[in-house]
């Protein structure tokens, strides 16, 4: 018996995949979740500003700035008495602020000086105040370069400090000021150094006196009373190889060294554990002088300035070459900065002084004004401070100063400085017979033959009499006399120079006889020749 295969079309076999994949089963069936109804808040139906300041910080978060101050202007038109016109009004100035070029911050100054006019007392204020400080920090330049800004942004610092004391914002403020005074220190000490490569030490002596008064807390102190202290001693070995009285120079030496010693003992107390401590104590002990021992406040004051400093590395040093922002690495972290610039030491007061010392020691019979002291006696007590010498604004120049023998008398030049001027203020009359002037103490003038002459002594005040022809009337010019004759020095055939004069016809050149010189005119073409039209 046959079995019988049953046999399916393939129509009926696609007819039952298609409903078997139509009807899941109900295990592997997902369930639909329903919809969460979100009900609506009341700051959107009834709060738009609030609306409309949200969406102006998130574009402002997401650097959409024009998008983000066109509806914070908006805000601030539209709703006068929103709550969130001082917001408003503070994130304007953020955007031009993250802008980042030049007249963007201009603008976002603007704007924040605009806030702390409108907000004095609102807390927001100094975050205001701060942020105009932080504008010209990140326009400062290198210390070689222009400190304007450098300047600008240490007096925004300070504002910052003294008008929002309770700010949370004040220690930062006070770190920036810190960073910023070490910049316009290391100005100071570069420019210091140029003066005393080019041996110019009052100069450098103004310089170096600046940093130290005005900027305790910069990272090259010590090598800057260092060098404060060298000055003073060149100053010294220049009074040696001058020519004056030997008591005269040596005082003035004792002065230099004092203050040099001054200087170097100022690193030994102030700054006992900088690497410049080691060669102040060398430099204290060829003066002969007691070396100081610092206290342990003072150890300690010198121990967390150094600690809190960044060392600088290889990197750092990398990214300063390609950078235009100066280094701060190197500033200190803590201590107060100077809230007030004490005010800058000239070169100019500095020379005034060494020639005032100079004519106090020389002159010690000149008094001074009445309720002015002594230059020497400020002088030889300026060694306990950290000034210069004394200081005059009437003398010349220090190079003017006298040279003379050991036993001439100490007298200044006549080109007058200090007391030998008080001499020379004198008006005196001069009077010449017979064409020699002569002064009213009865010698003639330099460089004169001695003659009879009367002396006439004119009281101070008096006009000096008139010295010289009295007819002023110049005489007729002359007539000019005639160019000589021109003679040329080529000689002729003849072998005598031809001379020619003025008003006379050159002579014509004799024609030349051209009928030897050969002409290619003349000659037939040969050859190649032929075809050369030319």
């Amino acid at each position: 018996m046959r079995r019988t295969r049953l046999v399916l079309a393939p129509a009926v076999l696609l007819a039952l995949l298609a409903a078997c994949l139509a009807a899941p089963s109900p295990a592997f069936a997902k369930k639909k979740k329903k919809p969460v109804d979100t009900p609506q808040t009341a700051t959107t139906s009834k709060q738009p500003d609030k609306e409309l300041y949200d969406k102006a910080m998130a574009n402002l978060k997401h650097n959409k700035l024009d998008e983000a101050r066109l509806q914070l202007q908006a805000l601030l038109n539209t709703y006068p008495e929103s709550e969130y016109q001082m917001k408003a009004k503070l994130a304007i100035g953020d955007t031009w602020y993250k802008a980042g070029d030049a007249a963007s911050l201009t603008q976002a100054e603007n704007e924040y000086k605009d806030f702390i006019t409108f907000f004095p007392t609102a807390p927001e204020a100094a975050d205001a105040q701060m942020r105009v400080a932080d504008i010209y920090f990140k326009q400062m330049e290198k210390p070689d370069r222009d400190y304007q800004k450098t300047l600008r942004a240490e007096q925004e610092y300070r504002l910052m400090v003294q008008q929002f004391p309770d700010s949370p914002l004040v220690p930062r403020a006070k770190q920036k000021l810190r960073e910023v005074q070490e910049v316009l220190a290391e100005r100071q000490f570069l420019i210091g150094q140029f003066y005393s490569t080019r041996l110019n030490w009052p100069a450098t002596i103004a310089r170096y006196q600046t940093i130290v008064d005005a900027y305790p807390l910069y990272s090259k102190a010590d090598l800057t009373l260092l060098g404060l202290g060298d000055a003073y001693e060149a100053e010294a070995a220049r009074v040696r190889a001058m020519k004056a009285p030997e008591a005269i120079k040596a005082k003035m030496i004792k002065i230099y060294d004092d203050h040099a010693a001054q200087e170097y003992s100022r690193i030994l107390t102030r700054y006992p554990l900088e690497p410049r401590a080691a060669d102040a104590r060398q430099r204290m002990l060829a003066l002969n002088r007691p070396i100081p021992k610092p206290t342990p406040a003072e150890l300690a004051e010198n121990q967390a300035e150094i600690q809190s400093r960044t060392p600088v590395t290889l990197r750092s040093k990398a990214l300063l070459l390609v950078e235009h922002k100066p280094e701060v690495l190197e500033a200190a972290r803590v201590g107060e900065p100077t809230m007030e610039t004490p005010k800058p030491t000239i070169a100019a007061q500095i020379t005034k002084q060494d020639i005032a010392t100079y004519n106090e020691l020389a002159h010690p019979g000149a008094t001074p004004a009445a309720g002015e002291p002594s230059a020497a006696a400020e002088a030889t007590t300026a060694a306990g401070d950290s000034t210069a010498p004394p200081r005059s604004d009437e003398a010349p120049k220090l190079e003017s100063m006298p040279t003379g023998e050991d036993n001439a008398p100490a007298t200044a030049p006549s080109s007058g400085f200090g007391a030998s001027g008080a001499a020379a203020s004198t008006t005196m009359g001069i009077v010449s017979t017979g064409g020699t002037p002569v002064s009213t103490d009865g010698s003639t003038a330099r460089g004169a033959e001695p003659a009879s002459a009367s002396v006439v002594t004119q009281p101070a005040g008096a006009a000096l009499p008139s010295v010289g022809p009295k007819s002023t009337t110049l005489p007729p010019a002359e007539k000019p006399a005639d160019a000589p004759n021109q003679v040329n020095e080529v000689k002729s055939q003849g072998g005598a120079p031809v001379q020619s004069t003025a008003g006379k016809k050159k002579p014509k050149r004799a024609s030349e006889d051209k009928s030897d010189e050969s002409s290619s005119k003349d000659k037939k073409k040969k050859g190649l020749d032929k075809l050369n039209p030319f």
